[in-house]
């Protein structure tokens, strides 16, 4: 099946936009917390934390699925 070969690219691509979203987020986030709503900063802090703590295993997943091609 040929159209497995292209989901290691598929999904590298879907992890570049989810990493260019986290920092788009994290700069309005900044841009909340300057005008006052620390609470609301930290929140979204919080849940960006789970991209950052899924990045490292999405990385080294997708760098085995490279390798096999």
């Amino acid at each position: 099946m040929p159209n497995l070969d292209l989901l290691p690219s598929l999904l590298q691509k879907i992890n570049e936009n989810q990493i260019a979203l986290e920092a788009a987020i994290m700069e309005l986030s900044n841009w909340v917390e300057q005008r006052g709503s620390d609470d609301v900063a930290n929140n979204v802090r919080s849940a960006l934390s789970t991209i950052s703590k899924n990045e490292e295993f999405i990385n080294m997943t997708l760098a085995v699925m490279m390798e096999g091609d």
